[in-house]
C-alpha cells in the first residue's frame, strides 16, 4: 500500500512533467485513464512467441491476401499507428526488426482502448499471421496489452536526431531512432567476439586484471585518481594492462589476454576518448616478428568473420587487409613518405622541419624523441595496412633494444588509414636495464613530465624473478571497430563517450 506522502510526491512528479510538454500532459492523461481502466500500464512480464525477424523468414513463402490460422504473439515499441476508422494498423519493432499490426474493431478485444496508445508506446500483441494485399507481413491483432506507456514523445521520424549532442548523451534515442547507429553496435559486438574467438583457438587464456592500482603504468598517460576512504589511500585507475599481464607470464602462463577497459586523463578528438577498451596479450618465447603474424590473422580473422571480406571502404578509401602486410622502419617511413634522411640530420634541423609543420616538442628532446614527433607528419598518409618498425629508443622502457642497432628498439604499430591502430614489443626482459629504464622514467615524473610513470618496484621484483623471452601487443579495440564500421569518430563507436558536462536537452 503506498502511502499519503508518497503519493503526494508522485503526483509532484507528474505536475512537473506535465509542465514541460503539452505532449507530455496529453500522455499522462492517458496513462491516468488506463489506471482507472484498472489496466497496469507497467506490467511485469509477457510471452513474446517470436521475433519479426523469425515470422519474416518463417512466412515469406505467404502470398498476397493469404491468412493463416498460426496464431503468435509479438511484443516490442509502437513506432507507427494510423487509424482508419473501425481499424488500424501499426509498426512494432523489436530487437531484430519491424513487423505491421492490423487492429480492427470487429476482431480485436477492447479496440476502443487503442485511442490511450501513442507511438513510443512498448506493446504486446496476440494474433494470427496474414499477408496483405499489399504483400506486408501482418498479425491481425485479438487481443494488445500495453507493456509501458511511454511520456516523452519520440523524435520525428523522417529527420531524426540531428543534434548530435543529443546523439551522443542520449544515446537510448539514438539507438530508438537511427538502426544503423543500432547496427553498428550489433557489429562492436560481434567484432568482440570474434577477436576472443582468435585468441582461444590460438591458445590464449582469458584472463581478469584491476582496474584499481596503487602503481600505474605501462604507458605515456596521465592516469585519474580516486581515495579509498576504508584504507585512506590514494589509488589510480589503470593506463595499461601491460603490467599485471606481464606478473602473470612471471607466474608461469605462456599465452595471456584480457579485454578490459583502460582510462587515460587525456584530450578527446576522433580517435581519442578518456575511457577506450584494449586487448593486450602476451606470448612467451616469442618475438615482434612473431608478434606480427598474429596481428595480421587476427584482424584477418574479425574483417572474415564479421563482415565476410578483408576489403573495407573507410573514408574514401578502399582498403584490403589481407596478408601479409609491408614493413618499413619508422627512419624509412620518414624518408619514403617525407622525403627526410634523419640519420643525416641535425636536431636543429628536424626542429625546424617541426616549427614548420606546427608540432609540439620540448627544447630539451633527444633525436629520438625528435624522430618520434617527426614521425607525426608521415602518419596520415598510412592508408593500406602496414606495420612501422624499430622505433627510438626513447619511444618505450618496456621494449628490448634492436638486436642490430642498439639506438633503435623492437617496437611495431600496426598503421591504416591515418591510424596506429595497435603496438607491440620484443617485451624487455632483462631485470637490470628494467630497473634501470623505470627509475629514469620515475626521474623524469619527478621533473615535471606529466605523463612519465611512477616507479612499480612490485613488477621489477616480478622481472628480478625472471621472464621467458616475449612478445607483447596491444590493439585498441575501439578503433579496430571504427574501421569495420566504417564510423567517422570513436564517439559512434562507444555506447556512452565522454562529454563535457552541460545542460540536458
Amino acid at each position: 500500500m503506498i502511502d499519503e506522502n508518497e503519493l503526494r510526491k508522485l503526483k509532484d512528479i507528474e505536475l512537473k512533467l506535465e509542465s514541460e510538454n503539452h505532449l507530455i500532459a496529453e500522455r499522462l492523461k492517458k496513462l491516468n485513464s488506463l489506471k482507472d481502466l484498472g489496466i497496469n500500464p507497467y506490467p511485469y512480464r509477457f510471452h513474446q512467441s517470436h521475433h519479426s525477424c523469425e515470422l519474416h523468414e518463417k512466412y515469406a513463402h505467404l502470398t498476397a491476401e493469404q491468412h493463416t490460422s498460426d496464431v503468435v504473439s509479438v511484443a516490442g515499441r509502437l513506432i507507427a499507428l494510423r487509424k482508419l476508422g473501425k481499424m488500424a494498423f501499426g509498426q512494432i519493432k523489436d530487437n531484430d526488426g519491424k513487423i505491421q499490426v492490423l487492429f480492427n474493431e470487429q476482431d480485436t478485444k477492447d479496440f476502443e482502448q487503442l485511442k490511450l496508445f501513442d507511438m513510443g508506446d512498448y506493446v504486446g500483441v496476440e494474433g494470427i499471421i496474414v499477408k496483405t494485399k499489399t504483400g506486408e507481413l501482418t498479425v491481425k491483432c485479438s487481443k494488445f496489452v500495453m507493456l509501458a506507456k511511454s511520456l516523452r514523445p519520440l523524435p520525428e521520424k523522417y529527420h531524426g536526431i540531428q543534434d548530435i549532442e543529443i546523439k551522443y548523451r542520449q544515446r537510448y534515442l539514438d539507438l530508438i531512432m537511427d538502426d544503423k547507429s543500432k547496427n553498428v553496435f550489433v557489429l562492436r559486438s560481434k567484432i568482440i567476439k570474434a577477436m576472443r574467438e582468435f585468441l582461444d583457438s590460438k591458445g590464449f587464456m582469458e584472463v581478469e586484471t584491476p582496474v584499481l592500482e596503487t602503481i600505474y603504468g605501462g604507458a605515456a598517460a596521465r592516469p585519474f585518481i580516486t581515495h579509498h576512504n576504508e584504507l585512506d589511500m590514494k589509488l589510480y585507475l589503470r593506463i595499461s594492462l601491460e603490467l599485471p599481464l606481464k606478473k602473470l607470464i612471471a607466474g608461469g602462463f605462456e599465452k595471456v589476454y584480457q579485454i578490459g577497459k583502460v582510462f587515460r586523463n587525456e584530450g578527446i578528438d576522433t580517435t581519442h576518448n578518456p575511457e577506450f577498451t584494449m586487448m593486450e596479450c602476451y606470448w612467451a618465447y616469442a618475438d615482434y616478428n612473431d608478434i606480427m603474424g598474429l596481428i595480421e590473422d587476427c584482424f584477418n580473422h574479425v574483417a572474415l568473420k564479421v563482415l565476410g571480406t578483408t576489403k573495407i571502404n573507410f573514408m574514401d578509401h578502399e582498403i584490403d587487409l589481407k596478408k601479409p602486410w609491408p614493413k618499413l622502419s619508422m627512419k624509412d617511413a620518414i624518408k619514403q613518405y617525407a622525403g627526410l634522411d634523419v640519420d643525416s640530420m641535425s636536431n636543429e634541423e628536424i626542429i625546424s622541419i617541426l616549427e614548420k609543420e606546427k608540432i609540439d616538442f620540448r627544447e630539451d628532446m633527444t633525436k629520438g624523441q625528435l624522430i618520434l614527433k617527426l614521425f607525426d607528419i608521415v602518419e596520415p598518409k598510412l592508408i593500406q595496412p602496414i606495420f612501422i618498425t624499430d622505433y627510438p629508443k626513447e619511444s618505450t622502457p618496456l621494449c628490448k633494444l634492436n638486436r642490430k642497432d642498439h639506438s633503435l628498439i623492437e617496437q611495431v604499430e600496426p598503421r591504416i588509414a591515418g591510424m596506429e591502430v595497435g603496438n607491440a614489443y620484443s617485451e624487455l626482459t632483462d631485470p637490470i636495464r628494467q630497473r634501470y629504464l623505470l627509475e629514469e622514467q620515475a626521474k623524469e615524473l619527478r621533473s615535471g613530465l606529466q605523463e612519465s610513470n611512477p616507479m612499480d618496484e612490485d613488477f621489477c621484483r616480478a622481472v628480478d624473478y625472471g621472464l621467458p623471452p616475449m612478445g607483447g601487443l596491444g590493439i585498441g579495440v575501439d578503433r579496430m571497430v571504427i574501421l569495420l564500421t566504417g564510423a567517422a569518430s570513436i564517439r559512434d563507436v562507444l555506447f556512452f563517450p565522454t562529454m563535457k558536462k552541460g545542460e540536458e536537452k
